[in-house]
């Protein structure tokens, strides 16, 4: 209680600091809009239905990206621990990709797929598995050696060692490689979604687009709050309980 309550206290005060700079500071609302126009904002998007639309083609397509990054991240980099020439190759690939801002890809994906939904699933996918072979491959070289030896001793080799003892052992690890995966996944599809129209579903990264052309500032902050709030509630329903979860499951760390 004490906690949400300091939240609170932060964030009201972030507001209220807001609205008087924008009322004292000589700033145009119009670049600079107070928190009541992005609440109207707020409140007109979602009685109409635009806002909720949005946020559900958004989240589809981030879901199915962030998953198929997943398929393929996670097996790539168990090969990456368990094969050096996997890790001389597949592992420098993936430390070089993941440098890379992801509105690199948008090019590529227009020239191969066009303003289509593939071309948005092909950002994401690169802006998360790079990032997932990386962690996985992290995780499983950081596992203590003594679990492995002590598996070997009591009878359990190939994919038993991998199922029961390697796999358990790197979660902690693999699971801050998806959230961080999550978070590039963010990213990516919102330069996807800015820059790739298509008429299969609006998301929130053309809303925040369309403000931008408009100059309509007050939607376009509306757009980045939704954004943040989505990915708070992904930390903190998701993410979050499940690392206290395995950190405290295999002493790996303390949360509080």
């Amino acid at each position: 209680m004490r906690r949400a309550l300091t939240s609170l206290v932060f964030f009201a005060a972030l507001v209220a600091a807001w609205q008087l700079v924008v009322e004292k500071g000589g700033i145009s609302q119009v670049m600079l809009p107070p928190p009541s126009n992005v609440a109207d904002y707020l409140w007109q998007a979602t009685a109409d239905g635009t806002l909720e639309s949005a946020t559900l083609v958004t989240i589809k397509r981030l879901l199915i990206g962030y998953g198929v990054g997943l398929l393929l991240g996670i097996p790539l980099g168990l090969f990456t621990a368990k094969f050096k020439t996997c890790q001389d190759t597949v592992g420098v690939l993936a430390l070089g990709m993941q440098a890379l801002p992801s509105v690199c890809w948008v090019p590529l994906a227009l020239g191969w797929f066009g303003q289509t939904e593939a071309a948005m699933l092909f950002v994401v996918v690169m802006g998360t598995v790079w990032s997932v072979i990386i962690a996985t491959s992290d995780g499983v070289r950081s596992m203590p050696p003594i679990y492995l030896r002590a598996a070997k001793t009591m009878g359990s080799t190939g994919l038993h060692s991998w199922v029961r003892v390697i796999l358990p052992a790197s979660l902690p690890y693999l699971v801050g490689g998806m959230k961080q995966g999550w978070a590039f996944a963010w990213r990516s599809l919102m330069a996807a979604e800015i820059f790739v129209t298509i008429l299969t579903g609006f998301g929130l990264g053309q809303l925040l687009q369309y403000g931008r052309d408009l100059h309509a500032m007050d939607q376009v902050i509306a757009v980045m709050l939704i954004l943040i709030v989505i990915g708070l509630l992904a930390d903190k329903l998701l993410f979050a309980p499940w690392e206290r979860f395995l950190h405290r499951r295999w002493g790996t760390g303390i949360l509080k």
